[in-house]
């Protein structure tokens, strides 16, 4: 059994460097490795919402069914979060700059084939096999930071920067699509890796120090298997309930996730050596700042669900003019992720992080609010809001995670943190998301005269609803697109009264579980 047993630090770190010995610290060159290690985290934060901005042109051009929509979404960062405790650690094994290159690699070719995927299904592996290679990079970015910058300050300013461009990744993505689906096919938004990922592959072996775990836990390909089986079973029985309504199977598939996590915990813990040591949950701050991590992805990619939605389909906005509605957000969540670094001298994490995620529940009451009547400038606003709120709230829940670990647990704490985030995303649009779809179908009233199919399609998503007005008589088609969207936007009304209420919960989580740590 290993000897370490984690302990809560006075500065957000025990390690030497936070006395800020001036040996320790890096020049041009590691702040070089820090910018070609940024590649990978734009793109996989990126590619976790740059769907999200092209879904109305996907449901009209592929027609997927308001579950295959989700999914479409939902896989990626699904199957990314059951592999990334495992790739973190073979990372720890093999080399995290190894590991980082092969991921490149696959995560590349694997782009430029989803990118000409005829039907949804094939659109939906390829974006589970993407997330293979994509659980590749991020355990490697966070780990490799903690052994770059041995230096304390020097690590705040870096992680803070890894978190703004993390967060801000997941708001550039509708931006990015915007712009390419203003100009291109909806495939587009994948091809965007391959002019990132070549300067990371060309720059990164002469910039990256490689770096290991001197004694790794094992490759544990059963713990890898009940992390899958944790996790997928209650996705879905989350979408079948929003989708077809509660039944036995759910509750079924519920209690297989409940199980398997069971076991998974009791196998880490019973290992000498584990995949994931379970340990490092002991710290109230450690824990604390991973759920924290967890609720304000939540909150962040079910903003840009609902909202991508609203501007494009309800306002009717081109994909460019809506992308440029969030840019604002977008400027000011690295703004705040970088603004904090100074203030959490002063200021409590603890004060910083619930302070931040106030700000997003002041977001989506903003919105609930607005309701139908919300205008592009609203919507704005309301991003601006909660941009400064989980820029605020990730930077100093990213420093948490990574400092209160010895160096050697960083690729297991750096899976944990972006496991967290992952999940995040996927609990974003699996609940929020089936919670909207599931008010959407129901507050849907179809005006007379619908052929059975063209009914369907409208009752499936808001896309299939302006796709089949495109094609009906000019007053049959408004009158569908009136419903269509009174309907959308009166669940968005009751998705963003729970996401406010979940940002308080959090808010009230974070007083508590960081109370200890101090900056």
């Amino acid at each position: 059994m290993s000897s370490y047993t984690p302990t809560l630090p006075t500065a957000l770190g025990t390690d030497p460097a936070a006395r800020g010995d001036r040996d320790l610290r890096v020049g041009a060159r590691g702040w070089l490795a820090l910018a070609v290690l940024m590649l990978p985290v734009l793109l996989i934060s990126v590619d976790n919402t740059v769907l999200t901005f092209a879904l109305p042109i996907i449901s009209e051009t592929l027609q997927p069914t308001a579950t295959a929509q989700l999914w479409i979404i939902d896989t990626y960062p699904l199957v990314l979060a059951g592999l990334l405790v495992a790739m973190g650690n073979l990372g720890d094994r093999i080399g995290r700059r190894r590991l980082l290159m092969i991921g490149a690699v696959g995560f590349g070719l694997l782009s430029i084939v989803a990118a000409f995927a005829p039907t949804a299904e094939a659109l939906i592996a390829c974006r589970g096999a993407l997330a293979f290679f994509g659980a590749m990079l991020m355990p490697s970015t966070l780990s490799l930071l903690r052994s770059i910058f041995a230096d304390r300050r020097q690590r705040r300013l870096a992680i803070a920067i890894w978190s703004a461009g993390f967060a801000a990744g997941a708001a550039l993505g509708p931006i990015v699509g915007g712009v390419l689906l203003q100009h291109f096919w909806w495939g587009s938004v994948f091809l965007i890796a391959v002019p990132v990922l070549i300067p990371l592959l060309v720059l990164g072996p002469f910039l990256i120090p490689e770096s290991k775990d001197p004694n790794p836990g094992r490759l544990d390909l059963i713990g890898i298997g009940l992390s899958m089986v944790m996790l997928v079973p209650v996705v879905f029985a989350i979408k079948s309930v929003a989708t077809e309504g509660p039944s036995w199977a759910d509750l079924g598939l519920l209690a297989l996730s409940v199980g398997a996590g069971i076991l998974f915990v009791r196998r880490q813990l019973a290992s000498p050596n584990p995949m994931l040591d379970m340990r490092l949950f002991r710290v109230g701050a450690f824990s604390g700042a991973v759920l924290v991590n967890l609720l304000s992805v939540v909150s962040l990619v079910g903003f840009l669900f609902f909202v991508s939605q609203h501007l494009q389909l309800v306002l009717a906005l081109r994909p460019m003019d809506a992308a440029l509605a969030l840019v604002p957000g977008l400027i000011v969540m690295v703004v705040a992720g970088l603004a904090v670094v100074p203030l959490v001298r002063w200021v409590r994490p603890n004060i910083v992080v619930a302070g931040g995620l106030v700000l997003s529940a002041v977001a989506y009451t903003i919105v609930m609010l607005t309701g139908q009547s919300a205008t592009a400038a609203t919507l704005a606003i309301a991003f601006v809001v909660l941009a400064i709120g989980i820029g605020a709230a990730e930077t100093i829940s990213n420093d948490l995670i990574i400092s209160v670990v010895p160096e050697h647990k960083a690729g297991a704490a750096s899976a944990v943190s972006e496991t967290a985030y992952e999940l995040g995303a996927v609990l974003g649009t699996a609940v929020l998301g089936s919670i909207l779809t599931a008010f959407y179908r129901t507050s849907l009233v179809l005006p007379a005269g619908l052929a059975p199919a063209q009914q369907e399609a409208s009752r499936e998503t808001l896309g299939g609803a302006v796709g089949v007005a495109g094609d009906l008589p000019y007053s049959l088609g408004q009158a569908l697109l009136h419903s269509a969207r009174d309907a959308f936007d009166s669940g968005v009304v009751v998705t963003s009264a729970i996401g406010a209420a979940l940002m308080v919960a959090a808010t009230l989580l974070a007083l508590v579980t960081l109370r200890r740590a101090r900056g």
